[in-house]
């Protein structure tokens, strides 16, 4: 483990929420922003379990379909170099392992292209002498067959600990049927119960104490005789047709199969999953079951550094630990939020958190500084929520409309899967987004084609601001079409000064 420093004070922290599982942090809630950032408020091993699952240095692109507004977009997971990867993470790590209580547990999820690199780097943090075991996670079926070579179909996921009596609840998988129907082949009469055999006599021949004769048969055995007697009465005992006693193992008594460090009894999430929100590098939600299941008790603190979509956050809370979850993209914290509300019913309330129920989302862009350094898919998905709109579903093809707005008046009187996602209802207004200082004409032209073609008679715009040409051209196009560009600015939208032009 990395040598402890003192870590800084939470700053302005808000009063703690009743009955909350640590003096030292508060739980539940989200944090939105660079983890090394976020990680540095944290004291010293304050957390129980962490697991992370970075980008992957796959120097990949994705096009990503978010949750139920399937908002298309770049999902860039890329490096320089793997050199300028680790670089990345090294710090990172520090944090994590500065925050990892001694009797913790730290599990880091990466695949092929740089594992043996963060391996290395692991062992100069955590300690080589706390690395427990690398696991293989079978994460899709062959493919690439075109190249020569074998495909690269499994994750690796390294485990570590600290270095003092660390949480381990031993996980298990049901039996093979073949491995039921081979070894577990005797059936009990009257009760049907299976069973296999074990043997009772001891390897040991020099233990005068368990030679007896019992039922004919004179054996050094591995029970007492008093025992033998009392397993025999319990009719656990089973004899061959000479005689010779046998214990019976049930299979009902079996926890099944121990899981050892080859997963593969865990599927991806596939395209027509119930829990597939579109993320790409999305993990099953079984998968962070087990790790959590494995090395964490009800109530210990659960820390993902890099949520994503938010699946250990949801598996932390299905199972009754605390959590923190942190990631960098603004979009990502809103998806795990509803994800934490749809799924697992819990509230985003600021009153409910405060007794420990609730959770709530920190440190979402406020400024405009934040708010010009986001990527652009970012921005527009900022701007179109905070109107209160819905994200287009697809940014290839959006033909100008990065968002609708649908009013009070048009949402259907029945809520639910059969309503669809609103779009059945032509009462919409578009919204377009443009990330600039000044906003010019051109703009303006291109989105008012799109409210022609779309058939719209209103329309919002949102910029920093706008030139003199693009106020003109909006006032022009209300004389002549009668149609209406509502153009906001962000200091409007952050200073909630839009509810009159909304209306």
């Amino acid at each position: 483990m990395s040598p402890k420093r003192s870590s800084p004070k939470p700053v302005g922290r808000a009063a703690a929420p009743v009955g909350r599982p640590s003096a030292l942090l508060d739980t539940r809630i989200i944090y939105c922003g660079d983890c090394l950032d976020q990680l540095q408020k944290l004291p010293d091993g304050c957390v129980d379990l962490i697991y992370i699952d970075p980008p992957f240095n796959s120097n990949r692109n994705y096009e990503v379909f978010w949750g139920e507004t399937r908002e298309k977009r770049a999902f860039a997971d890329r490096h320089a170099s793997t050199q300028a990867y680790i670089e990345y993470m090294r710090p990172r790590c520090v944090e994590l392992s500065r925050v990892l209580k001694k009797t913790g547990s730290f599990y880091y999820h990466c695949d092929w292209h740089a594992d043996g690199y963060v391996r290395v780097m692991l062992d100069q943090i955590l300690g080589e002498n706390n690395f427990r075991s690398g696991i293989v996670w079978r994460r899709t079926n062959a493919k690439g067959l075109a190249f020569k070579g074998f495909p690269n179909n499994h994750d690796t996921v390294f485990y570590y600990t600290g270095p003092d009596g660390f949480t381990w609840n031993r996980q298990f998988t049901e039996y093979d049927p073949e491995y039921v129907a081979k070894f577990y082949r005797f059936i009990e009469e009257g009760t049907g119960r299976r069973y296999r055999l074990s043997d009772l006599t001891n390897p040991n021949p020099n233990r005068p104490n368990l030679t007896y004769e019992w039922k004919g048969h004179k054996r050094v055995w591995r029970w007492t005789k008093e025992r033998m007697q009392e397993a025999h009465d319990k009719g656990i005992i089973h004899y061959s047709s000479t005689g010779l006693a046998a214990q019976k193992r049930y299979l009902d008594e079996m926890q099944g199969q121990p899981i050892d460090t080859v997963w593969d009894d865990i599927p991806p999430v596939q395209a027509q999953a119930d829990e597939r929100l579109g993320y790409p590098t999305q993990k099953p939600l079984a998968l962070l079951d087990r790790i959590i299941k494995a090395c964490s008790n009800p109530n210990d603190i659960i820390l993902d550094a890099f949520c994503g979509c938010g699946t250990a956050l949801v598996a932390a809370e299905n199972l009754g630990r605390q959590w923190i979850g942190i990631d960098i993209s603004p979009t990502a914290c809103r998806v795990m939020a509803k994800r934490l509300r749809d799924v697992c019913k819990v509230r985003e309330d600021e009153a409910l958190w405060r007794t420990g129920k609730g959770f709530i989302v920190r440190d979402l862009p406020r400024s405009i500084e934040q708010l010009r350094a986001i990527p652009p898919f970012e921005f527009e998905n900022w701007a179109v929520i905070a109107l209160g709109g819905i994200p287009n579903k697809a940014q290839v093809g959006d033909m100008g409309i990065d968002g609708r707005i649908f009013p009070v008046a048009a949402a259907p009187k029945k809520r639910g899967a059969a309503t669809g996602e609103l779009d059945f209802m032509d009462h919409w207004y578009p919204i377009q987004v443009k990330q600039k200082d000044k906003a010019g004409r051109p703009d303006i032209d291109a989105f008012e084609t799109a409210m022609e073609r779309a058939e719209r008679t209103k329309g919002f715009f949102v910029a920093f601001d706008y030139s003199a040409d693009a106020l003109t051209e909006i006032d022009r196009f209300f004389r002549k079409s009668g149609k209406v560009i509502v153009a906001l600015t962000v200091r409007e939208i952050l200073e909630e000064e839009i509810a009159r032009k909304l209306a």
